[in-house]
């Protein structure tokens, strides 16, 4: 059987350099296509040019926040993407709620989850795709 997850194209929007390299790297060593964006503006860019099977998608950013980005992408971007989770550390109820409303698939609170728990959902995510 192909290991059709290895040809996944996934892309990290987050401001933290540590994370963004230690997330990049991890994914990279399991065989996925990792793209990064360090700010809002060029994650949203990213985004809306399609062609990824997954976005792990800060809250907190600069210039313009992942959940600003999520609600401004249309339901054909949103179409051209597979999923997006939000990556963030931003835990109250009301904006989990907004995100899963814009179209999330998922919340990943960063501080809860270790790299390897964070690989594990990702291959959840993306097995959910199909």
């Amino acid at each position: 059987m192909e290991d059709n997850q290895s040809l996944a194209k996934i892309l990290i929007v987050e401001d933290d350099t540590f994370l963004r390299e230690l997330y990049q790297e991890l994914l990279t060593e399991e065989g996925y296509s990792v793209e990064t964006a360090a700010d809002g503006e060029d994650g949203e860019k990213k985004i809306k040019a399609g062609g990824l099977d997954l976005v792990l998608l800060d809250i907190m950013l600069p210039k313009k926040d992942g959940l600003g980005i999520l609600k401004t992408l249309s339901d054909d971007e949103k179409k051209k993407i597979g999923q997006i989770v939000m990556l963030t550390n931003l835990g109250q109820d009301a904006v989990i709620k907004q995100c899963f409303e814009a179209g999330a698939a998922g919340y990943l609170i960063k501080s809860a989850f270790t790299p390897d728990q964070i690989l594990h959902e990702v291959r959840v995510f993306l097995n959910k795709k199909n």
